[in-house]
């Protein structure tokens, strides 16, 4: 059964890199990730919070590392590219988890903010996707990469209006992208976490607005970022081999939910 499950699923010899890397979420899938085999390469602003991360997977036995970066602008980008090639060797898979959130009402969001939340959450993982991926279809050995969405790219949630809008770019442009390189054999999937408490929506989350959640939730909880660790290493292993432009919802049924 072991040798089965790690055909399937051993990630041994890859190299991934996690954007956003030190958030909660995309910390927890890079745990999976370490500890299914991968060297991990962190990617983030915060020293302190990647320290934390990194001695959990090395206290599992797992192999990481943490490189400081705005990926705001290609230029960044092209840096990280060219100091995991040096320090790594390659790159298997990449993850896509960089982002912000905002509870301002529609008509009060300020340019400064939209042009924020755009950039962070849609520009930036457009701009990875273009640096990595030409990596990737130079290098001609297939690849993973795995785009961090949102129940509100699937359906419109109330009071995260620039959030939404910047998440329904993150989803149309990976399934156009697993299109245009699945001959290449370079998979593009979404990842979508339903509601996880995380530092990007905690100020969204009032008494009320967890009451509706709950309400709208079978499961009737967070989910706890550990949740997605068997996901990521679906999508990034051979055990999604054939798996490209896929929303992969992972909600504690919210979506199934209507009255």
């Amino acid at each position: 059964m072991s040798d089965y499950l790690n055909d399937l699923f051993s990630l041994q010899g890859k190299v991934a890199v996690v954007i956003g890397g030190t958030g909660e979420l995309c910390g927890a899938m890079a745990e999976g990730l370490a500890g299914a085999g991968a060297e991990v390469v962190l990617i983030g602003r915060s020293a302190e919070k990647a320290e934390a991360r990194l001695q959990k997977i090395a206290a599992r036995g797992g192999k990481a590392w943490f490189h400081a970066a705005d990926v705001s602008t290609r230029a960044a980008l092209e840096g990280v590219l060219a100091k995991v090639l040096e320090r790594s060797g390659k790159v298997d898979i990449l993850v896509n988890g960089a982002g912000v959130n905002s509870p301002t009402p529609f008509l009060e969001v300020p340019e400064e903010e939209l042009d924020r939340i755009m950039n962070i959450n849609f520009k930036s993982l457009y701009l990875a996707c273009q640096v990595f991926g030409k990596y990737l279809v130079e290098r001609n050995e297939g690849g993973s990469i795995i785009n961090l969405g949102s129940m509100s790219g699937v359906i419109p949630l109330s009071r995260v209006f620039t959030y939404s809008a910047s998440k329904a770019a993150v989803h149309n442009l990976s399934k156009n992208l697993a299109r245009e390189w699945a001959p290449l054999n370079i998979r593009v999937n979404t990842l979508v976490p339903g509601f996880f408490p995380a530092e990007q929506n905690r100020k969204v989350l009032t008494p009320e607005r967890v009451s509706q959640i709950m309400g709208h939730t079978p499961m009737k909880r967070f989910g706890n970022a550990s949740e997605l660790i068997g996901a990521t290493l679906l999508l990034a292993g051979n055990a999604g081999s054939f798996i490209t432009g896929l929303e992969l919802i992972v909600d504690g049924g919210y979506a199934s939910m209507t009255i």
